[in-house]
Order: structure tokens, then sequence, then C-alpha cells
């Protein structure tokens, strides 16, 4: 006797949709699983076997082979222990088979029948929709990850028991109360105000986070760098329904959706330590994975200390801060992740940070300060937009009140620039592509009809070049960083000043004082 029943599979960001074939046959008593199953897979067996003796079903002592198909893809996770479960119990007849059709079914099985949550599940959801499926069963732990696909009837069960009464025609399990995407309500939220002084940097934050763009700030420890990227998130707009689910989407198959949780609705701040290799940064794993980078999509990737993170792990940033997308390929698979975030880096001017400190000496050699700027390429440097060096803040700025401005004020000026790059790739002519809805992302195509330079702007602009022997990379991201900062005062053209201030943030950032130590790419 043959039973078959459907379930989520999952190969990077797209899901593909299993089928497991329970075949139960006479011969010698044995379980067998075949299929590209992976060691979690195999083990289910023993798991699968308990449950379903410790939930009151006979499991068969003929033979028994479990199948999952398609063959050559490789089957990873213990997801697939309640489809294999009620795929036996259909092939001995305890489970109607019928009642097991056009449904995706996942979940991982304890020895006594519960289930337990599994990561993935909403890109296997989104596949099953695509499938033509109807319904999907999983733990409640799941559920509501899985409900952000509204095509899909989701049905939520706490055990192996409560998975066949529900194919019987019987009622859900009730959902685990609470959701772990809400924010605690006693956390105060980290404002921009909470920043004394540093006006010059709050204003390349807005700007970076206006347009999209790449920021880098120089300046001795304590001066406020990390607080200040802390603080970039909670300017950026809302994410929009779309871009939730991708974001949740990637989060579900890193398996750091928290319990219970439904989509992510804010944008994500990732802030590695500077020990994360280069695979943890852009993803990998024999079984590629996402990395920071691609966890940090439509959000912030904080690089703490640039200058100390291990080179290799710098150089893998090239392909996703230019493409916003990154792509894995292995023996067996080629996997490309989206990710597009806002790069953030801090560093110190030299070693012991004190460069071009007005009271502290410099205990750094020139050597030393060469080697630690060295560390950062010229290729990387030449991709962020916005540069930017901080001094120490005066005894009145710490001392005095709150800042005038804070994090409401920057967001509405950040919002209302978004909107202006967005209403633009609206009305956009449906032949002309590159047309992004951030500025960081235009296309050079459309540059020209974007920034659209008054002839004051052209000529600091081909002074600039000229002077400053901008590369092209370099003079299309002035154009980019100019275009933003008309879009914050809702200029139509981009004026002599704008072009300026966006120049400003393209030299160097105070570290040309360092002997032999200037960074490249400036």
């Amino acid at each position: 006797m043959l039973a078959r029943v459907l379930s989520g599979g999952l190969s990077g960001i797209d899901g593909y949709v299993v089928r497991v074939e329970a075949d139960v046959s006479r011969g010698l008593p044995s379980f067998s699983t075949v299929g590209l199953g992976d060691s979690a897979v195999r083990e289910g067996r023993d798991r699968v076997a308990s449950a379903i003796r410790n939930s009151g079903f006979k499991f068969p002592m003929e033979r028994v082979t479990v199948n999952l198909a398609p063959a050559d893809v490789r089957k990873e996770g213990a997801g697939f222990d309640l489809p294999i479960a009620l795929g036996i119990l259909a092939a001995t007849g305890q489970v109607e088979a019928r009642a097991l059709e056009r449904v995706a079914v996942m979940g991982e099985l304890a020895l006594d029948g519960s289930t337990r949550r599994v990561k993935g599940v909403l890109p296997m959801a989104v596949a099953a929709g695509r499938a033509g499926l109807t319904g999907i069963v999983v733990p409640p732990a799941n559920a509501r990850e899985a409900s952000a696909v509204g095509r899909l009837s989701v049905l939520p069960v706490a055990s192996l028991k409560s998975a066949v009464r529900v194919r019987a025609g019987g009622e859900p399990d009730a959902l685990p109360e609470g959701s772990g995407s809400r924010p605690d309500p006693g956390v105060r939220a980290e404002d921009l105000s909470d920043v004394r002084g540093q006006e010059h940097a709050k204003r390349a934050l807005e700007v970076a986070a206006a347009g999209g763009h790449n920021l880098l700030m120089v300046g001795p420890p304590g001066v406020g760098k990390t607080m200040l990227a802390r603080r970039m998130a909670a300017i950026l707009p809302d994410l929009t329904e779309e871009e939730a689910l991708i974001v949740t989407t990637i989060h579900s198959v890193a398996g750091l959706l928290p319990e219970g949780a439904g989509l992510v609705t804010t944008r994500s701040f990732r802030a590695p330590h500077h020990t994360v290799s280069a695979a943890g940064l852009v993803g990998g794993g024999n079984v590629p994975r996402p990395g920071e980078v691609s966890l940090a999509h439509k959000g912030v990737l904080f690089l703490d200390e640039l200058p100390e993170f291990r080179r290799d792990a710098l150089e893998a940033l090239r392909q996703p801060v230019e493409e916003g997308r990154v792509t894995i390929t292995r023996s067996m698979s080629t996997v490309s992740f989206p990710s597009e975030f806002a790069l953030v880096a801090s560093m110190n001017p030299c070693p012991c940070g004190n460069l071009g400190h007005p009271r502290v000496p410099c205990r750094c050699t020139p050597p030393e300060i060469r080697r630690y700027l060295s560390k950062v390429s010229g290729p990387l440097l030449d991709r962020i937009d916005v540069r930017v060096a901080l001094g120490t803040p005066a005894f009145e700025e710490l001392a005095g009140g709150p800042a005038c401005d804070d994090t409401r004020g920057a967001r509405e000026r950040v919002l209302a620039a978004r909107r202006v790059q967005e209403e633009r790739a609206q009305t956009a002519a449906p032949d002309r592509g590159g047309f992004a809805p951030v500025n960081a992302r235009l296309h050079v195509a459309v540059l020209d009809d974007v920034v659209r330079m008054s002839s004051e702007a052209r000529s600091v602009v081909r002074s600039a070049v000229r002077k400053l022997d901008l590369s092209a990379r370099s003079y299309h991201k002035v154009l980019r960083v100019a275009r933003t900062i008309a879009d914050l005062v809702g200029a139509g053209a981009v004026a002599a000043e704008h072009v300026s201030e966006a120049l400003q943030y393209r030299s160097d950032p105070g570290l040309s004082r360092a002997p032999g130590g200037r960074l490249r790419g400036s």
C-alpha cells in the first residue's frame, strides 16, 4: 500500500515542495529513509517511531521505506518528522489518505508525539501557496509565521494526535499567547537627542538614511560613533508589507525568528563582532545560509572598528554593497540572498585613537599607522558614499541640555525625502530602467535625468573631478549624494551648495594628517 503526503521543503530563500512517500510492504521489519536526507532527517526515524507508538497508534512491523522526492535535492532538518509520521499512518490505513491531499505538513516530533517549532516555515508556506496547495499544518509556535501567506489555511497542531484529528475535520489547536516580535514596552527607544554635539555627524547620518547611502565615521574613542550608528535604524521608514515578508523569510531561514513571532516589522540592526568570518558576514556553509549582510536586508549593518575585521571578510563585502545581493556557489547548488542594507562603519584614526587630538598625543609610529589604515582597501572605501570625521565634544556640549533635534524630526525629513524618491521611481517612463526607490541605487544610465544639475553645480563638479582626481565610481556617488541632499530640502534641481556638501562627505575624513597614512579611495 502506498500513501503520499505533501510537505514543504526549503532551498535558500526560494522554497520547493518535497513529496513524502511512505511504503509499507512485507518483509523483514526495517525503517529506512531515502532521498538525500541529512543526519537530522535520518535520525528522525527513531523520533517518528516513538511518537507514533506514544500517541496511541500502531507502528507497522513490516518493512517501511520513506522516499523524499526529488531524490537529487538535499533535505535537511527535523521538519520532515510530522509528514513522515502522517505518511506512515496513511499507508497503514490509520489515517484517511485523501485527508492529506493538497496540504503542506511540517514539524518536528518529540518522542511523546508533541510537535516542536522548525525554522524556514515562511518560505515553505510561500512555496506551498505557489504549488496550489490549500492548507498548511504546522506546530503552534510557527502558526503566526505561516499566516503571513494569506492564500493558505493555517492549521496549528500541538501533537501528532492533533494532526490526525484536524485532518479528520476536527478543530486546530489554539495559538500560544503573545508574540515574540513585539518590543518590550519598558525599554526606552534610543533617540538622537541622547548624542550631545556632533551636529555635522548627525547631518551626515540623516543624509545617509534619506538616500540609502553607506556611511563611515572616523574619530577617537568615546566621541559618539557607536551611539550615532545605533540610532540609524530609528530614522529609517517603516518596512513595507513586501519588504517585511522578505526580511521575515530571511530570518526564518536563519532560524532567528522568536517563538510565536509573525512578520518582522522593524528595520534590522546587525552589529557583528570584528572576529566574524567571511562566511558569517556574507553567508556560506556546506548548505548555504544567509550571513549578516542578508540579515541586515533593508536595515543597517554596523561594523565597529572597521580595520579590526579580517581582510577577507571585508573584501567579501564588495559584491553585496554594490549589487544588493550576494551569490554563494557550492558544488551542488548556487544560492542568491538579498542584501540591500545601509553600511555604517566606524574606525579610529590610528591604533591608539588619538591622532589629531588637540590635547592627547598620539603614541603610534608612522609604520603602525600605515599598517592600521591599509587594512581598509581602496576598492571597499570607494564604495562608501558618506565619510565624516568626529572630534571630542566640548564641555558645554556635554553638560548642556538635550539637543534641540531628535529622532522624530530627523525621521520626518528622511520620510519626506524617501517619498520624493518613490514618486520619482513610480512616475519614471516604463522603458527606462534604473529608477531605484533610493538614490544610492540609481543606475548610472539615469543619473543625468535624475540629478539635473544647475550650471553652477556642474562647474563645481567639473573642478572637483580635476583637482581631487575622482574615480568614475566616486563621481557617480557624489551625484547620488547631492541628489539626496536636494531631496531633503525639496529642491527640484541640484544646486552648487548641494554638490559642495556631497564633496565634503567624499573627502578624507581627518586621516590625511597620518604620516603616509592617507586612506586610499579618497
